[in-house]
């Protein structure tokens, strides 16, 4: 049975949802009502989430279990492929799919990737470099590439 848990990060109320098999759901909700207790299924998958918003984690190490078709699983896969810090373009992803026509529906299975964070779709990008679309708004798209790729502040003295 699938157990639920609501923790607070820096961009709102994190929701995750997942059972003996893995982790299934993970998303960021403006508001929401932040859980008393931590079901077992679910802790490895706080802990981390923890980690990665206090810039402890580059890396999550957690049993996923999505639910999709053939196509967006293979689109998750690929995803799961960039670097923390780096970005990819959908274009590029296209390519790394195996079909450059493709794009528009690389795009629509990056939307409708239901692990945000883990299965980094934050990372995919406009051709130009843009910050296009993102589920949770383009402000928490900005908000994470900033996290895992800071600029350096540049000195006065």
């Amino acid at each position: 049975m699938a157990q639920t848990t609501f923790f607070k990060c820096p961009l709102g109320v994190v929701k995750i949802v997942g059972d003996a098999n893995g982790i299934s759901e993970i998303s960021i909700l403006d508001e929401g009502k932040i859980s008393v207790s931590i079901p077992k299924e679910l802790e490895q998958a706080v802990i981390q989430l923890q980690e990665y918003f206090e810039g402890k984690r580059t890396h999550f190490n957690l049993k996923l279990n999505p639910k999709g078709t053939d196509f967006q699983q293979s689109v998750w896969q690929e995803l799961l492929n960039i670097p923390y810090g780096k970005t990819l373009s959908y274009m590029e992803l296209s390519k790394k799919i195996g079909d450059v026509k493709a794009i528009r529906a690389v795009a629509a299975a990056n939307g409708k990737n239901p692990l945000w964070l883990v299965i980094p779709c934050h990372r995919v990008i406009g051709t130009d470099g843009s910050l296009t679309g993102y589920a949770g708004g383009l402000w928490r798209k900005k908000w994470l590439l900033e996290l895992e790729n800071p600029t350096n502040q540049q000195s006065l003295f």
